[in-house]
């Protein structure tokens, strides 16, 4: 077994294991409670406007506290993990089947990216946290490295987790010498588009979007680590692919077990690192930033890993996953769909222009109110498969890839 699995890792592709049309519903499951968690997420942050309700009781404000604390712990940054991940092992998917036809794929994807760029843009006209952007772009290294060896794109994944650049800028910062300044340009802009969140029209918000909220969201993702990040999971979400770790096996399932293991393990000192390094750099700003957004990448990747690794044993153990486990289906098969329609149910509640519930709702109302427009969606999600093969913005999506 040994062997096996060495050959494997060295190998530049391998076969999925999977029957044609066939898909992988852990996979799907899997995708959709990342989604709804990002949902949760976006709605304790009041969809980027982020605001304390005043005149709270206090044991309201002792709740959310807890709540947000514990929700923050386990699901930011793993979500959008776990969520990226998938998108690395769907082009493994999609460039497996295509080799498998004859087809060549490469160009071809990079025209799925550019047609994701314009669902990035109709989503950024609603939302100014859009993801969808910087997943286009970094799409493009998964075509750059897919004839690359197992070892050099887990060497390279490995190294984009860690923020290169973040411990260059540490080290160059410690010994006085200049680097490039980064980290709060985004503020600038956020201060610009909060107002209108706060009280403007539906157009003004949409104006404002499209305008400085992208400027924004985007330089919050590039200051904060995004960019390596999104490699990184991308492309242990390709090596996954090539393992077969979401195709149950003994081999699967041992490597689960270790990868759990593991991360467990370097989970500790790294989670240690994130919370006391302020202690050791006596609040040196300058300092902080780069041991912020490494610690962060890293150990929000490991506790993403565990959790994971635990839902994918936990679905192997049982024939075709437990029933809490397949209700997520649906939702993850329409993840497009259901990633842009929760930012517009969810700017609708909270901006100024719909219902302004930011002004009222800390983190216990907010959980609710997530867990219920998951709720609504997967209720639709479930209705509309019923009846089509794909969600609607999915069946847009393949039907302009493959013009």
């Amino acid at each position: 077994m040994e062997q096996q699995l060495k050959t494997n890792i060295q190998q530049p592709t391998s076969s999925t294991g999977i029957r044609k049309n066939e898909r992988l519903e852990v996979v799907d499951a899997l995708r959709g409670i990342a989604l709804c968690a990002i949902v949760i997420i976006h709605c304790l942050e009041h969809y980027n406007l982020y605001f304390i309700p005043e005149n709270a009781p206090q044991w309201l404000t002792t709740i959310d506290k807890g709540i947000w604390q514990t929700t923050w712990f386990l699901l930011a940054g793993k979500a959008f993990s776990a969520f990226s991940l998938l998108f690395g092992f769907s082009f493994f998917i999609q460039y497996d089947n295509a080799q498998r036809r004859g087809i060549p794929f490469r160009g071809r994807f990079a025209w799925r990216m550019l047609l994701l760029v314009m669902f990035s843009q109709l989503h950024s006209l609603f939302y100014n946290g859009d993801i969808l952007f910087l997943y286009a772009v970094m799409g493009l290294l998964l075509i750059a490295v897919c004839r690359c060896q197992t070892r050099t794109v887990l060497a390279l994944a490995i190294l984009l987790i860690l923020q290169p650049l973040e411990w260059i800028r540490l080290l160059l910062t410690a010994n006085g010498i200049p680097f490039i300044e980064y980290g709060n340009h985004w503020m600038k802009f956020a201060s610009l588009a909060k107002p209108v969140m706060e009280s403007g029209s539906f157009l003004e918000v949409v104006q404002s979007n499209i305008t400085y909220g992208q400027l924004y969201g985007n330089l919050w993702q590039i200051e904060n680590g995004r960019i390596c990040q999104i490699g990184g999971l991308f492309l242990f979400g390709l090596v996954a692919g090539r393992l077969q770790l979401f195709v149950k096996s003994q081999q699967s399932i041992m490597w689960w077990k270790r990868l759990i293991g593991g991360a467990v393990l370097l989970f500790i000192p790294f989670y240690l690192l994130k919370i006391s390094y302020p202690d050791w750099t006596g609040g040196n700003a300058a300092l902080n930033m780069p041991l912020e957004i490494a610690t962060s990448s890293i150990s929000n990747f490991l506790l993403m890993t565990v959790l994971a690794g635990c839902f994918v044993l936990a679905w192997f153990s049982k024939e075709k996953g437990y029933g809490f486990q397949r209700l997520f289906i649906p939702y993850g098969r329409m993840s497009l769909t259901n990633y842009i329609t929760q930012s517009i149910i969810g700017i609708t509640l909270f901006y100024g222009f719909g219902l302004g519930l930011y002004r009222y709702t800390g983190a216990t109302v907010c959980l609710l109110i997530g867990i219920v427009i998951v709720i609504i969606q997967m209720l639709f999600s479930r209705f509309w498969l019923s009846s089509h093969k794909q969600g609607p913005l999915e069946r847009i999506w393949k039907k302009l890839t493959w013009i």
